[in-house]
């Protein structure tokens, strides 16, 4: 992003605020922004420097940048797996993050495991626990075609597991109740590029988790064990279960390649008063996100 394009933006921004584009009525002494990662913070191929077209971009380290100088922490919320999310989060300067879809977060080096009564032990991880019972081959034969391992990218995981596909998550889940497996669920984690023969249109990644878990309720164990006030935090993403955490937050932003790939997330929108789909797509949302929030706070 050139110095002339942040202007503008911020020109632009600022006409919104004036206008009530994001206005709440409310001055936000915001404290943190939690991010979602792959379509949200990230742009083409996942790239911190992308996007959403492949175009090289400034808008997220310009976010991050306007983050630092405010003192706002920014916390990723990924479903990724620890080292990944560890690795990216100390390569933007912070010390926190949410990870596995919110099985688990860190603060400061220190993890707190938010999988209720299911967790690693003698007996073997989460991972291995869920995969000993048969569960993801339950699913893949009741779903055949329409759900597979989200490889390679399934692999070392030890909270949860990582599907790929298009299937009705609430269909999942009754089947899971009805096979004895109600402490687990299934969750949509967004549409993702990878296609599949058996599915139309965008595939979607999804979790296989305990059912405590959520981005939601990671995001605001954390928020508690910071001592922010949830009305202080935003959150950006580009899925239905990033959507959730509008509920710890005091506004969502989705950004605008969530809803214009994910008709479920479209219609969700409706159900939260403090969501807000930004005009900008990937990093530009985020960028977009952080700095009306920024000057909305002046």
């Amino acid at each position: 992003m050139s110095r002339s394009l942040a202007k503008n933006q911020i020109s632009t921004l600022r006409s919104r605020l004036t206008h009530g584009r994001y206005g709440s009525g409310r001055t936000m002494a915001l404290r943190c922004v939690y991010t979602d990662l792959d379509g949200t913070l990230l742009g083409r191929g996942s790239s911190l420097f992308r996007d959403a077209e492949g175009g090289f971009s400034l808008a997220q380290s310009r976010g991050l940048e306007a983050c630092h100088r405010a003192g706002v922490e920014v916390v990723i919320m990924s479903g990724r797996r620890e080292p990944q999310v560890h690795e990216a989060a100390r390569l933007m300067g912070q010390t926190s993050y949410i990870y596995e879809a919110g099985c688990a977060f860190a603060i400061d080096g220190e993890t707190t495991l938010l999988t209720g009564d299911l967790v690693p032990d003698e007996e073997g991880t989460v991972y291995e626990k869920i995969e000993r019972q048969g569960i993801p081959k339950m699913l893949f034969e009741r779903f055949g075609g329409r759900l597979e391992y989200h490889a390679p990218w399934h692999h070392g995981r030890v909270l949860s597991h990582l599907f790929r596909g298009k299937v009705e998550v609430e269909q999942a889940n009754e089947l899971l109740a009805a096979a004895g497996h109600g402490n687990l669920r299934l969750l949509d984690n967004g549409a993702i590029g990878r296609e599949m023969p058996a599915v139309d249109g965008p595939t979607h990644a999804y979790h296989l988790v305990p059912k405590v878990v959520s981005k939601a309720n990671a995001v605001a164990a954390h928020a508690r064990a910071r001592g922010f006030d949830p009305a202080d935090c935003i959150a950006v993403g580009d899925s239905v279960e990033d959507l959730e955490v509008a509920a710890a937050v005091g506004r969502f932003f989705v950004v605008a390649n969530g809803p214009e790939r994910d008709p479920g997330l479209r219609g969700a929108l409706a159900a939260w008063d403090n969501a807000t789909v930004t005009e900008g797509t990937m990093g530009d949302g985020f960028y977009e996100a952080v700095v009306s929030t920024l000057m909305e706070r002046r």
